[in-house]
């Protein structure tokens, strides 16, 4: 019939159309963030399993411990950080020795009131910090000093931990079980960090992600790879592993203190263990966003060698592998966009099981692109404090200058 529309050609205009909304380059840019999900899930080490649960190990022999708790102005948290190792079911010895330095608010008297209430006093031993020498970083002068107090117990390993984590009962055990049954050097454990305040739960599994996205745990207790890391609030170390590399003097500036610490014991030959735990938690809160961005701005650029050009790569990085899927969901283009989709939701696969150990709703997943923009603004914010002489403050004390 005259002037009918024709079905096939219609077919065929309406395919012209959807190629020409289609912009090839843009799918190939598309295409770069999923490649970088696909090697994060399939070819960095699974780290984002670093949230399933380590398995139980048979209990250790009986071992000598000595806990090192370096304090400054913890008058707060210490009691219970104190209490939660004089009661660890633990058949070998523990000896706890806290390095007070130079703290106004009485945390030397929390801690002993707190090891008295525990029918410990005796293997509390609590140290007055001498003043802090130049060169050296607070936390790694605190350190040392209590290393040298723990000579005298002669102890098959040194537990440094912070005044802000608690301690369940077998968080020792569990410590010396791993490195007796597989022969570490160094066992760090990643305590589970605070969530009661809303910007923690936004923010601090992020903290968490990104860590083990640095350090892979199966990478860092692989002796043939050289990345290496450790958590400062709980490590466990052998005492011949720390002679072999000289000490935490060889280490004393370090603002990352550590994973330095991580990386010269690896390169000595040392071998490591690192994971996320159940077993202990940190008791500090960060009740704002300004809190959680101060606690990754104080390292930040620091992390990146005080260099601006990996600055810049950072971001770019940051920009491509966390901001650029959802801004192709609303591009327009649609195979730009479904592959947008699928990098999310690679992503969030990705985040999945970190958000399930913090026990949160998986729609928290969602959240990743918008919390790297936060990340970003902390990174920059580091660099700047950096460049104004300010860099990593912390107890009053500027780092990292």
């Amino acid at each position: 019939m005259a002037g009918a529309p024709d079905p096939k050609a219609q077919h065929l205009n309406g395919v012209q159309r959807a190629r020409a909304v289609v912009n090839p380059y843009l799918v190939v840019i598309a295409a770069v963030p999923l490649l970088i999900w696909l090697y994060l899930l399939l070819g960095r080490g699974a780290f984002w399993r670093a949230a399933v649960r380590v398995a139980a190990l048979p209990a250790p022999p009986p071992r000598s411990v000595v806990a090192l708790i370096p304090a400054r102005n913890e008058a707060s948290v210490i009691a219970t950080a104190v209490a939660s190792l004089a009661q660890q079911t633990f058949t070998g010895t523990l000896h706890l020795i806290v390095i007070d330095d130079n703290s106004s608010d009485g945390t030397a008297a929390a801690a002993q009131a707190a090891a008295q209430d525990a029918g410990a006093s005796r293997r509390l031993s609590v140290i007055h910090g001498a003043s802090l020498p130049q060169g050296w970083t607070g936390k790694l002068w605190a350190l040392s000093q209590g290393v040298s107090a723990a000579v005298r117990f002669a102890p098959d390993y040194l537990l440094f931990t912070d005044a802000d984590v608690e301690h369940g009962p077998r968080s020792v055990e569990s410590l010396v079980a791993e490195a007796e049954a597989h022969e570490r050097d160094l066992v760090s454990r990643m305590v589970r960090l605070s969530t009661a305040t809303a910007p923690e739960r936004l923010l601090i599994p992020a903290f968490v992600f990104f860590f083990f996205k640095l350090y892979p745990p199966g990478w860092v207790a692989a002796p043939g790879r050289k990345t290496a890391a450790a958590a400062g609030g709980c490590i466990l170390l052998r005492p011949q592993a720390l002679e072999r590399v000289g000490g935490l003097q060889s280490i004393r500036s370090s603002i990352i203190d550590d994973c330095a610490l991580a990386r010269t014991v690896k390169a000595s030959g040392g071998r490591l263990s690192l994971e996320l735990t159940r077993e202990a938690c940190s008791l500090r809160e960060y009740p704002s966003f300004a809190a959680i961005g101060s606690l990754i701005s104080r390292t930040a650029f620091a992390q990146l060698g005080h260099s601006y050009l990996a600055l810049a790569g950072t971001l770019l990085g940051m920009a491509l592998t966390y901001l650029l899927p959802p801004a192709l969901i609303l591009g327009g283009d649609p195979v730009a966009a479904s592959i947008g989709a699928a990098t999310l939701l690679l992503m969030s696969l990705c985040y999945l099981p970190t958000i399930r150990f913090y026990r949160l709703s998986p729609l928290r997943c969602l959240c990743l692109p918008v919390i790297a923009v936060f990340y970003m603004g902390a990174v920059i914010h580091s660099a700047v404090q950096y460049g104004r002489g300010r860099g990593g403050r912390w107890k009053g004390r500027v780092q990292d200058a």
